[in-house]
């Protein structure tokens, strides 16, 4: 794969150069009087007990530490136990401390770094309203460090969570992600990326077999396609090999997704961070395929033309399917709300499967429970 280069140059300082304690500080007191720096009742709560924590453990350690050293044979387990607690809620305070100055100056970061290259900061949004696989599952979900650009077109960079509850455990899985608006609607399809696989894809969602597409040339040693049976010929109109191309030299490591109006780039690790290769890298992959976004406005679903014009006449119209952008919680460019021309039912979702991997897992270590029990 060649090393990806950014389409268009930009102001990487912002995320590197110094900066004013005080322009942080005003930055963070802004954040909070919109709601937007994610200092929920919890993380409040938390802080004041870390707090406590250092208050009690500060005594506790210089007693302990002042009669280790005048009276050495008294010093038994213990004082060993106190040591151990004070030093170890020292360490939780200042650990606690500095992470918390750490995310304040990468917020203020992120917003000059987005000021700087004429986009915006949005500090977090909590359920965000996207069309995504990622953005349907668990519970908490939240979006933070948004970066938004409108020019050409829509798109926003941004780091995502939620969390799935299994019996009495949780597990919150971390994505980042970009997000960039379409045109028009186009059909379902995924790009199961094959280098950020490990044991099997590394997607929250597994889809029918019947549904993979082969592309020429070496694509397929790259990425799985899917696409929703009847839309072969669809996802050749959209994937052309100059496209094609650019995903590989670009994109190889990161999921595609197109859904409705929108395209997705996923990853597993942060999108939006103060690493300039990191943006680098994920500019020069839109980069590289915003250009042929012109060609996918073109596109028809001629099922629903055909539906459409066979349609009695008393029989109302078929309704495209209503636009994610509606329900942004921001203001989108008056373009981006153009009613869409829509695609038909049988293509706006791929037919998921069951993943067997983990069931198989599951009844192996319950087998060797028995087994093991039995005998």
């Amino acid at each position: 794969m060649t090393t990806p280069q950014p389409a268009t140059t930009f102001d990487a300082r912002p995320l590197t150069d110094p900066v004013d304690p005080r322009a942080v500080r005003t930055f963070a007191a802004e954040l909070r009087a919109r709601g937007a720096t994610g200092a929920s009742l919890s993380t409040v709560i938390g802080a004041v007990v870390v707090g406590i924590v250092v208050l009690v453990s500060l005594p506790i350690a210089g007693s302990v530490l002042v009669g280790l050293f005048t009276r050495p044979g008294s010093f038994g387990f213990g004082g060993i136990g106190l040591l151990v607690f004070g030093l170890i809620g020292v360490g939780l305070g200042v650990g606690a401390l500095l992470g918390w100055r750490r995310a304040r100056e990468t917020r203020y970061r992120l917003d000059r770094f987005a000021r700087a290259n004429g986009m915006t900061y949005e500090g977090r949004i909590a359920d965000p309203p996207l069309p995504g696989m990622i953005f349907s599952l668990g519970r908490s979900r939240l979006s933070t460090d948004l970066v938004r650009g409108t020019r050409p077109r829509f798109v926003e960079f941004g780091n995502y969570r939620y969390t799935v509850q299994s019996g009495k455990n949780s597990t919150t899985y971390r994505w980042g992600y970009v997000a960039v608006k379409l045109d028009v609607p186009l059909p379902n399809i995924v790009l199961d990326a094959k280098g950020n696989n490990a044991f099997g894809s590394n997607l929250p969602a597994s889809f029918q077999r019947a549904q993979r597409l082969s592309l020429e040339g070496d694509f397929d040693q790259h990425f799985t396609l899917y696409c929703p049976e009847g839309y072969e010929r669809d996802a050749l109109y959209l994937f052309t090999p100059d496209i094609m191309a650019r995903l590989i030299d670009n994109a190889a490591e990161l999921d595609v997704e197109i859904v409705d109006d929108w395209l997705f780039l996923y990853t597993q690790r942060r999108v939006s961070t103060l690493d300039p290769a990191t943006w680098a890298w994920l500019f020069g992959a839109v980069g590289a395929l915003i250009t042929k976004f012109d060609q996918w406005a073109r596109w028809r679903d001629e099922r629903l033309e055909e539906a459409r014009a066979n349609a009695p006449a008393s029989a109302p119209a078929a309704v495209a399917p209503e636009s994610a952008s509606a329900h942004l919680p921001f203001a989108p460019p008056a373009g981006l709300l153009a009613p869409p021309p829509g695609v038909a039912a049988e293509g706006r979702r791929l037919k998921r499967s069951v993943r067997w991997l983990p069931i198989v897992v599951v009844i192996g270590f319950a087998a060797f429970w028995f087994l093991s029990r039995a005998f």
